[in-house]
């Protein structure tokens, strides 16, 4: 292929979704996976018909590693020279102190956050080691630098995503190969809905007052990362809204 191939994990909503349509509008070609496969058949309609890209979708849940295994194993020979990996996909479960969370929402987190990122990196790191050039950029949180009440396991598969983005830029920097992690606050996507499982009315609240970032305000950081010449590395990025300071300082206006 002729251009550039990028690999985004939960490409069907939010950042991946916003980071595929950036990409595919500055010739990139793209690997797509996602939980819904309506979603993202239809994603992969949309870019092919609007931009001069190819697009291979891989339908399958990050949180199972033999399903994960399969997929990876399915990319063809000539889809295979990755560029770049983007761990995207990932999820906060609940909101309730440790005492009494879901154990079930744990599994989720621990599962999607930190063992999918991995089952994904090993599946397509020794691709970009044997060729001796890549980046690998992971999507982290603020939650992944401060921790704050209610979220102790969000904020520790976050808090694992940096340290694991740390030990791997060590891992992989001789072989010519990025690690970037980017840190958001407030964004405004379906985390929230995910988070509160649906509710809608609670999920407005965690953004009231303020302006959030947008899925495309990080797109736009990726592409900006990307585009940086092969002696410059962005090792880690925290962005926020202008009105968030920390996890839990808001200036909210009313």
């Amino acid at each position: 292929m002729n251009k550039k191939i990028a690999l985004i994990t939960g490409a069907t909503a939010g950042i991946g979704y916003e980071t595929a349509f950036l990409l595919a509008q500055n010739n990139y070609n793209l690997v797509l996976t996602g939980r819904r496969k309506e979603r993202l058949e239809s994603l992969k309609d949309e870019l092919q018909s609007s931009y001069d890209c190819k697009i291979l979708t891989l339908n399958f849940d990050i949180r199972d590693r033999t399903n994960s295994e399969t997929a990876f194993n399915s990319i063809p020979d000539d889809w295979k020279a990755i560029d770049v990996l983007i761990n995207n996909a990932g999820l906060a479960a609940g909101l309730a102190p440790v005492n009494s969370a879901d154990v079930n929402d744990w599994e989720d987190m621990i599962d999607t956050n930190i063992k999918g990122l991995l089952y994904t990196t090993r599946a397509i790191s020794p691709w970009m080691v044997e060729r001796q050039t890549g980046h690998i950029i992971n999507i982290s949180s603020i939650a992944g630098k401060e921790s704050y009440p209610n979220g102790s396991v969000y904020c520790g598969t976050k808090h694992a995503v940096s340290a694991i983005s740390r030990a791997m830029r060590i891992e992989l920097m001789p072989y010519g190969i990025k690690v970037t992690t980017i840190a958001p606050g407030a964004v405004e996507t379906e985390f929230s809905l995910v988070r509160f499982r649906g509710d809608q009315e609670k999920a407005e609240q965690v953004y009231k007052g303020f302006t959030p970032l947008s899925g495309k305000d990080i797109a736009e950081t990726i592409l900006f990362i990307l585009s940086r010449p092969t002696h410059v590395n962005i090792d880690d990025l925290l962005i926020m809204p202008t009105n968030q300071a920390s996890a839990r300082d808001f200036n909210r206006k009313f």
